[in-house]
């Protein structure tokens, strides 16, 4: 049988937040971004048309709270939020988040967390589980946050990978690496995305005119890459 993307809804209030946290779920091999919402209404208007897996939800919306719509929702859910209230991670919990992430924090930290999801998924794609594939499970969501990432296997197109980076001088996306070492831009991507969950690289939007934000890629030499 082939293998699906995991398939990822962002919701936050802010359209730049939610668009970089679509970024980074777009950056990780095995994900696609099923929509962004910045609202409570958005956000069911896209599970009413697309079947999610997950969904990275902010406790503060403009109508409506966060929490309450993870209790309701049918997939599986994270609260991404900057609620530093302790009452705030048990009603999370309780309500049925799988992970809790308070705002700011590095990109290779919401990485890390798809990836241990990304386990937790393969571990319970078993029709029947015992007590230890259980707790494999549940142990695989809580990995050692940045040493759960993937790690960069050693390779020459790696290298290139790298190099072209950084003899750019300025962020490059997934097709200007591809053009530039000769390789397609799903190799690239691949890369790219690996590079970023084990912080060896960083991943912004590019912002242009119009249309959907680009990924752009660059070395990890700043420590600005924090979200909102």
């Amino acid at each position: 049988m082939v293998a699906t993307d995991l398939t990822v809804l962002v919701v936050d209030d802010d359209f730049r937040v939610a668009n970089l946290h679509a970024g980074i779920v777009d950056s990780i091999a095995g994900f696609t971004v099923a929509g962004t919402a910045n609202t409570l209404a958005a956000a069911r208007a896209v599970l009413a048309e697309s079947a999610v897996d997950l969904a990275l939800v902010d406790v503060y919306l403009p109508d409506g709270s966060g929490i309450d719509f993870v209790r309701e929702l049918r997939c599986d859910a994270m609260v991404l939020t900057a609620s530093t209230d302790s009452t705030a991670v048990r009603a999370a919990l309780s309500a049925g988040a799988l992970s809790f992430l308070v705002k700011p924090f590095p990109h290779t930290e919401l990485a890390a967390r798809l990836a241990a999801y990304a386990r937790f998924r393969r571990i319970l794609e078993a029709p029947q589980v015992d007590n230890a594939r259980v707790d494999a499970a549940l142990h695989a969501l809580r990995p050692g946050a940045t040493s759960a990432a993937p790690t960069a296997v050693a390779s020459p197109t790696k290298d290139l990978v790298l190099q072209s980076i950084a003899e750019a001088g300025t962020p490059l996306s997934a097709g200007e690496v591809a053009t530039a070492i000769g390789i397609s831009r799903a190799t690239a991507q691949r890369y790219l995305a690996t590079l970023v969950a084990t912080g060896t690289l960083r991943m912004r939007l590019r912002y242009g005119s119009t249309g959907r934000p680009e990924q752009e890629y660059s070395t990890a030499t700043s420590t600005s890459d924090h979200t909102r």
